[in-house]
């Protein structure tokens, strides 16, 4: 079983995410903000974050310095989600962490091919 952390204030992104990667084998946690994003990584331990940049309360840029810089933590694989797509902000996100950088507007198989690769020891999801 794979755990993945859901943050996004958007309710439709969280929808989409769920829809594209529910499966039995994968543990599915939400939360709306950057604060909670974090709380719940450090007592859940996820495999995979997908962090919206742009959260209340603290950024995906700034969850993602902070995972990393805990040791129980740094093992999750990072994915930011944004609609900044320019080199810089790509540039700020890696610079942060992220493992992966994903623009919004993103194709549910886009995202689906990405979470598989960056997860090949589980094997889920039919290959696409």
């Amino acid at each position: 079983m794979i755990t993945i952390l859901i943050a996004d204030d958007e309710p439709a992104i969280v929808d989409l995410v769920r829809f594209t990667l529910e499966d039995p084998q994968v543990r599915l946690l939400d939360v709306a903000d950057g604060a909670a994003a974090l709380e719940c990584a450090r007592r859940e331990h996820p495999d995979l974050a997908l962090l919206d940049v742009q959260m209340p309360h603290l950024s995906g840029l700034e969850v993602c310095r902070r995972l990393r810089a805990l040791p129980e933590c740094a093992h999750i694989r990072i994915v930011l989600l944004t609609a900044a797509a320019q080199a810089e902000d790509r540039r700020r996100g890696l610079a942060a962490g992220a493992d992966h950088y994903l623009t919004k507007p993103f194709s549910p198989l886009a995202l689906l091919t990405l979470v598989r690769s960056l997860s090949p020891e589980v094997p889920l999801w039919p290959a696409v």
